[in-house]
């Protein structure tokens, strides 16, 4: 029997299809929170953990993005313990580029021998043949450009990645790296209470990139008691969370907003966004109390 949109929330969000070709609904899930403290060593609840990454797939959501730097490793063992053998239009979207010496720090390392142990370790860790979309998850400074993505490149053609994508670039170094090789998403800090990113997103959309907001529901001072999103809230039945979701789903075609989160309940609320639609004029409200 088919699943129609209200069992499978997450489909109400529409597609878009990441590099011309991979298909995924729009809402997607974000596995930094499954890990520990500081995004280091295993969850305090790991059965909740993998209810939630399930829970996510029975909501309709077809797209997860990780990283090998998340426990390092947990996020993606996780992944496979809750989900493989892999629904077909489920595509899982890795990074590597950040390595982890404790909770809280991070220190990127591009150098191209290190890409490619972690894309093979990724590979095993998922149990994937073929990783959907694989991001360099911070440019190293200390290593050239050129260095860093071709490597990714030659992964490419190799077949062990499918599609290269940037995480917190601008847009010179998106130009930058498109000369290098093709480039399908970019993974930028972006909210409704930040939008500092906005250059950055409106160069994906003119060259149809993917725009994959992280933090996706900082909501700040606008939620407040007798705020513009409190307003809305009670017109919504929707809460903070939900409305600022829906305003990144309506800002753009080619926004993939994923929340993370640790919480089977707190999942549900988010991907409960997808059925808000804001008119035209609370939608520029949000944006211009911003």
């Amino acid at each position: 029997m088919a699943t129609n949109i209200s069992e499978q929330p997450a489909k109400a969000s529409g597609t878009y299809r990441i590099g011309g070709d991979v298909t995924v609904n729009r809402l997607g899930y974000g596995a930094m929170q499954i890990t520990g403290p500081g995004v280091w060593g295993d969850p305090k609840d790991p059965a909740e953990a993998v209810r939630v990454l399930r829970r996510a797939i029975e909501l309709g959501v077809t797209f997860i993005d990780t990283a090998d730097s998340y426990g390092p490793f947990v996020s993606e063992l996780l992944i496979r313990e809750a989900l493989h053998p892999y629904a077909e239009d489920l595509v899982i979207a890795t990074k590597a580029g950040l390595s982890r010496s404790g909770p809280g720090d991070w220190r990127p390392v591009g150098r191209p021998e290190y890409l490619r142990q972690q894309c093979e370790l990724s590979l095993r860790h998922l149990g994937l043949d073929s990783i959907p979309l694989y991001q360099l998850h911070r440019i190293d400074p200390k290593v050239p450009l050129a260095d860093q993505l071709g490597e990714l490149a030659l992964l490419q053609q190799e077949g062990k990645i499918q599609h290269i994508g940037l995480s917190e670039v601008s847009v010179a170094q998106i130009e930058e790296s498109r000369a290098i090789t093709t480039i399908a998403s970019v993974q930028n800090l972006y909210n409704l209470a930040n939008r500092s990113a906005e250059d950055v997103l409106e160069y994906c959309e003119r060259n149809d990139l993917a725009f994959i907001p992280w933090f996706p529901i900082a909501t700040g001072e606008l939620a407040r008691p007798g705020g513009p999103l409190d307003a809305i809230s009670t017109a919504h039945g929707a809460s903070p969370a939900q409305l600022a979701l829906a305003w990144l789903l309506r800002r753009s075609p080619v926004m993939l907003p994923i929340p993370g989160t640790s919480s089977v309940a707190h999942l549900e609320e988010n991907v409960g966004a997808a059925d808000v639609r804001l008119t035209d004029d609370e939608f520029e409200a949000l944006a211009k109390a911003s």
